[in-house]
C-alpha cells in the first residue's frame, strides 16, 4: 500500500501541497481586500465589520424567519406527532444554514482576514488610535486603562497590561499565518514551525485573549 500511496503522490501531490493549492487562492483574495483598505479612516475601517455581520445575518435571514415561525406553530401544536413534524422541519433548515453559512463565510473570509490585518498594521505603525467614540468604546474605558475617552474621542494605545507586562503591539501578519488562520477556518489541522507566527491564526484573533484589533473592530 506505501508504494502505492508513493506512486500516487508523484501525480497527485502530498495531502499538504493539494491544501496549500486549496488555500493559496484564499490568501491572494486576503491582499486584494488588504490594499482596499489603507486609505479607510479609522472609523470606515471599524464600519467593515458590522458591514460583514450585516451581509452575512442578511442572507440567512428568510430562513431564520422561518425556523422561528416553525417554532411558533409547534409550541401551539397540541398534536404529538404533528409537532414532532414541526421540530423535524426545524432540524433540516437548521442544517441547511450550516451548509450554506459555509459557503458565506468562505466568501467574506478574504475581507474578514483583510480588516484584522489593517488593524494591525495601524496598531503597529501608531502609538495610538483616534475614533470616534462609541457605547463599546466607553464601557471598555471604564476598565481599561489602554482607552481613554475625551469628549466624543475615543483614543485607544497599542500598549496594555497582560499579565503584570505592558505589551506593545507589534506584529504585522505574514502569509505563513494567513495560511495557518485559513487552514483552521477550513478545520483543517494548521502545523506551524516555532517563529512562524501561531498566534496570528483566525482561532487567535478572535479568541479570550482579546488582541486589540478584535475589540477595536
Amino acid at each position: 500500500m506505501s508504494v502505492i500511496n508513493k506512486v500516487l503522490g508523484l501525480f497527485l501531490g502530498n495531502k499538504s501541497e493539494r491544501d496549500m493549492k486549496d488555500i493559496d487562492p484564499y490568501v491572494l483574495k486576503v491582499h486584494g481586500e488588504y490594499a482596499k483598505m489603507k486609505n479607510l479612516t479609522h472609523d470606515e475601517l471599524r464600519d467593515k465589520t458590522a458591514e460583514l455581520r450585516k451581509n452575512i445575518a442578511g442572507k440567512i435571514a428568510a430562513d431564520q424567519e422561518e425556523i422561528a415561525s416553525l417554532r411558533e406553530s409547534a409550541e401551539k401544536e397540541e398534536d404529538v406527532y404533528l409537532k414532532e413534524d414541526i421540530y423535524n422541519k426545524i432540524d433540516k433548515l437548521e442544517k441547511q444554514i450550516e451548509e450554506k453559512l459555509e459557503g458565506i463565510l468562505d466568501e467574506y473570509l478574504p475581507e474578514a482576514f483583510a480588516i484584522v490585518k489593517e488593524t494591525a498594521r495601524r496598531f503597529k505603525e501608531n502609538n495610538e488610535l483616534e475614533v470616534t467614540a462609541r457605547q463599546y468604546d466607553r464601557d471598555l474605558a471604564a476598565t481599561r486603562p489602554s482607552i481613554s475617552i475625551k469628549n466624543d474621542k475615543a483614543y485607544w494605545s497599542n500598549k496594555w497590561i497582560a499579565g503584570g507586562n505592558e505589551i506593545t503591539w507589534d506584529m504585522l501578519h505574514y502569509d505563513v499565518q494567513l495560511f495557518g488562520g485559513v487552514a483552521l477556518h477550513k478545520g483543517k489541522i494548521a502545523e506551524m514551525a516555532t517563529g512562524e507566527g501561531k498566534p496570528s491564526s483566525l482561532r487567535y484573533l478572535f479568541s479570550s485573549m482579546r488582541l486589540p484589533e478584535e475589540v477595536f473592530i
